[in-house]
């Protein structure tokens, strides 16, 4: 067995920048057996090197669902958290599960209905700058990269606005838990409200929002998502639908305040915003992690034995700062061709929402740069977000 590297041992530095510690991993070597910092604390293999998390994301001996296999994490929190709330979902599933779970949400999830959002999204960025900019100040998370993606993905999916307040504290408790008892209280209350969501969807009759069209698809052979698969789909989209998003428009923000030659350059040429986005996907990508898979049989990776039944994380945030992939991977670079990065995996779980995410973050930079010029640091941000999943800042003070 490996050595076990304990990520904790590395302190609050490793979640402030985590960036460094994977860069000493991967001149070690790609795959590493570590012990994941609290809340998490056990034991996984974690992949750093670029070509190895690339291949490890399509290969097909490494599952998304552990059911049935010997080695489990040890983690009740996950446990919990499958049964409850995630249980049948894409992330969860695998071939031919999962093809034909996507092939439905598919049919809901379609690049019309994405593009059909664009005026809405500028209007809700316009509103939300309409609020902010007389302030001259504020915290950028809570004013502005925050509010856009949960109203557009309440939007999309039809969640009542009196119930945003609510669903955002119990996304926080879920992505960044500060602990096990605040974790599993997350779960609870994201199942319970989930179930009650879709029993009101169905009793209102048919609706034009996206959770309404996936109550109604149906396959061509009359296949449609039950309602534990309703449920998991709904978690999936309104949790990955704005967690991310949220802390890819903080990131570039963020990124380019602390970079103003780039910055200037963004400004002068606002054509700039897509290449500032897609730098910042690979650069400080919203999520750091991928989500846990495990070894449906013994295998290598980078050389490196597995055995079956074993946890694997691929290091997405790592990965993209292998300078075998990208030279000078840690300097952040406007012109450099990002075709290839990982932010939004690779494979048959290649984030479906990556569209509606890029269109969300490059209308709130053209937007925000356009009518605050001056935007700038007002202090530090505050704390990066704790554990492995979600890379991000609970704020961003900024005046302008």
């Amino acid at each position: 067995m490996a050595d076990v590297i304990d990520l904790a041992e590395y302190g609050e530095g490793f979640r402030d920048d985590p960036h460094p510690v994977y860069a000493r991993l991967r001149e070690l070597g790609p795959v590493h057996r570590v012990r994941l910092p609290p809340p998490e604390s056990y034991d996984s293999w974690l992949v750093v090197g670029y070509d190895e998390a690339r291949a490890a994301l399509a290969d097909p001996r490494l599952a998304k669902d552990a059911t049935g296999m010997d080695v489990r994490p040890g983690d009740e929190n996950l446990r919990a958290v499958e049964d409850q709330v995630l249980g049948e979902h894409l992330l969860v599933a695998d071939p031919p599960q999962h093809t034909r779970l996507r092939a439905l949400v598919t049919r809901a999830f379609t690049a019309r209905r994405m593009e059909a959002l664009r005026p809405r999204i500028q209007t809700i960025t316009d509103e939300l700058l309409d609020a902010m900019l007389p302030l001259g100040r504020a915290d950028l998370v809570e004013a502005f990269a925050y509010p856009l993606p949960i109203t557009v993905i309440c939007e999309l999916l039809g969640v009542p606005e009196m119930d945003r307040t609510a669903f955002r504290e119990m996304s926080n408790e879920f992505v960044a838990p500060a602990g096990e008892e605040g974790f599993l209280r997350s779960v609870d209350r994201l199942a319970a409200y989930l179930s009650g969501l879709i029993e009101d969807k169905r009793c209102a009759g048919p609706s034009d929002d996206l959770l309404g069209a996936l109550i109604r698809t149906t396959a061509e052979d009359g296949d449609r998502l039950s309602p534990k698969e309703l449920q998991g789909m709904a978690f999936l989209l309104l949790i990955a639908g704005h967690e991310t998003t949220v802390n890819l428009i903080t990131n570039t923000v963020h990124t380019l305040l602390r970079h103003p030659g780039q910055l200037a350059e963004v400004r002068a040429d606002p054509a700039l915003v897509d290449a500032a986005v897609e730098e910042t996907l690979r650069y400080e990508g919203p999520v750091e992690n991928a989500t846990f898979r495990y070894a449906a049989e013994p295998l290598e990776i980078g050389g490196t034995a597995i055995a079956r039944g074993e946890p694997v994380l691929i290091g997405l945030a790592a990965a993209d700062r292998d300078a075998g992939r990208f030279p000078a991977a840690d300097r952040f670079d406007l012109h450099r061709d990002t075709r290839g990065h990982l932010a939004f995996g690779h494979g048959i779980h290649f984030c479906l929402g990556a569209p509606l995410a890029r269109l969300e973050a490059r209308t709130a930079l053209h937007t925000l740069l356009r009518r605050a010029p001056a935007l700038a640091l007002d202090a530090p941000a505050a704390e990066w977000l704790p554990g492995m999943l979600i890379r991000g800042t609970r704020t961003l003070p900024v005046r302008w």
